[in-house]
């Protein structure tokens, strides 16, 4: 057993069945979906050569396939693209406007919600998601308890983005998760791992009682390091092991589905590298960017077990790889000042903002024989467009589904096409519901500032310009506001805006 097999405590392979030849390719290929969250464009090394990071594994993910330079997730934070890549719609169509949920945040999908998942399965495929949920679960509450008697600050709208923990009765599973959707089988941590409750459920169930409680984590360094919330906790909960555990549990469900003649979809969506940043010994000191950089370089080491892993079970020839990220980096300017890295590049703001470096993120595909190898796309894409893509790789009716913000990006994966086929524009959204509307060249912003967290509202209430208009490909980084100079295009570009609304 080599070192990595025997650092997360199992085999990659056995001899009796994963190191064979490989499978015979078939017209439903196996589909496996790397979200990491948080993840900046700048972090890894393929697209930031001059940063401080080094991902030799995510490298190798690109050599082998297709990577786009101009891919981007259609929210800054976390839950609203979670909903947009498994429904296909923006999130802004939902009861969840802006932000995101916490971990008690009801169930954000719709009932009977059409998704990846969903689709794939009816497609004969077997589902897994085993990871961060982050989209909502329907807690049970106590039986003397009403949704209606809780306070307004629970809520947005109609809408539950928390709950108060002694309102639930935690010994009934909750409903409306993962199986509800499409899901086979799901593995998952509620929310994020800076968040209560911290524990795993195994399909909709936990599998430990919350019957422990931590007191929190560096709770005075800005939402950076090693932090996370007080909470509940299961009483086995380890934060240094989720990311290993995850990471067993993916490759298990890997070789194990090799076996199958079933094709299988599985949805990996990453803790890592979001708050608290936990490098495991193996990785601690591994990047010159503190515990954060190590943490991506152990991110990047869990891309490369999974390849490992596809590699060695014989289905390489017919799986299809994706890896990228939810949305852009936490990383403030007096990181980029402390450590000389800049987590999203080039590009202008981070995490929750409207400005690229909020959304702007890396996207590598490697489907064998298929995609190109060593091939860059700068074609305009959303992570909106993974559900018309799925239907077009395994022969789905385009009208059959409900995903409206989804175009089918197979054409320029195959070389067939250099942009994304009927895709007028993609529409970008900002935790505080700053819209903007994107096409090959331009960029209408239509508020003021960041719209996340490089701005306040009141920094931006000061500011003179009504809205923001970037020519990205002249100036990608947003210096030169043409807002007052081009209104034609302002104006072009708000029509464009209006019609994906009304959509």
């Amino acid at each position: 057993m080599n070192k990595l097999s025997s650092y997360f405590g199992i085999g990659l392979c056995s001899l009796a069945s994963a190191c064979q030849q490989q499978k015979p390719e078939t017209d439903k290929p196996n589909i496996i979906y790397i979200l990491a969250d948080d993840l900046g464009y700048g972090d890894v090394s393929i697209y930031n050569p001059q940063g401080k990071i080094k991902t030799p594994h995510i490298d190798r993910l690109a050599s082998e396939g297709m990577r786009f330079t101009d891919a981007h997730s259609p929210s800054g934070v976390s839950t609203p693209t979670r909903y947009g890549i498994m429904t296909g719609n923006y999130c802004w169509r939902s009861r969840m406007k802006t932000g995101v949920l916490q971990g008690y945040g009801r169930s954000l999908m719709e009932h009977d919600k059409q998704t990846v998942a969903s689709l794939l399965q009816e497609k004969g495929y077997s589902t897994a998601v085993i990871g961060k949920w982050h989209l909502g679960l329907d807690w049970q509450l106590k039986e003397d308890v009403s949704l209606d008697q809780l306070p307004p600050r629970y809520r947005t709208g109609d809408f539950f983005t928390n709950l108060p923990p002694e309102v639930i009765d935690f010994s009934k599973p909750p409903q409306n998760g993962p199986l509800s959707f499409g899901f086979d089988y799901s593995f998952i941590l509620p929310a994020s791992l800076d968040m209560e409750p911290y524990c795993y459920l195994k399909n909709d169930t936990l599998t430990a009682p919350l019957t422990d409680f931590t007191e929190g984590n560096d709770l005075d360094t800005g939402f950076t390091y090693a932090f996370w919330r007080q909470g509940l906790m299961a009483e086995d909960f380890d934060f240094m092991d989720v990311l290993p555990k995850f990471t067993r549990k993916a490759i298990k469900y890997i070789n194990e589905s090799a076996e199958k003649q079933q094709p299988f979809f599985l949805y990996f969506p990453l803790p890592s590298p979001h708050t608290p940043w936990l490098p495991t010994e193996e990785f601690t000191g591994k990047s010159e960017v503190g515990s954060y950089g190590d943490f991506v370089v152990m991110t990047d080491n869990v891309v490369g077990q999974i390849m490992e892993a596809v590699k060695l079970a014989g289905i390489e020839d017919n799986t299809v790889i994706i890896l990228t990220s939810d949305n852009g980096p936490y990383w403030r300017p007096n990181m980029i000042e402390r450590y000389g890295h800049r987590s999203a590049g080039d590009f202008r703001g981070m995490k929750a903002d409207i400005w690229d470096g909020g959304h702007r993120v890396p996207f590598i595909v490697k489907w064998n024989k298929r995609v190109k190898a060593g091939s860059v796309s700068n074609a305009l894409t959303s992570l909106t467009n993974l559900m018309a893509t799925v239907a077009d790789i395994v022969g789905i009716d385009p009208d059959k589904i409900t995903g409206v913000d989804s175009y089918s990006i197979l054409p320029v994966l195959l070389g067939k096409s250099k942009e994304v086929p009927n895709q007028n524009a993609i529409v970008h959204h900002s935790s505080r519901g700053h819209f903007a509307v994107r096409t090959d060249e331009w960029k209408l912003i239509q508020g003021k500032g960041s719209g996340g967290m490089s701005t306040s509202p009141r920094e931006e209430a000061l500011l003179e310009e009504d809205g923001q208009l970037f020519n990205m490909k002249n100036d990608p980084s947003e210096a030169n506001n043409m807002f007052e100079i081009r209104k034609d295009i302002v104006e072009n570009l708000s029509g464009i805006l209006e019609e994906i609304k009304n959509k």
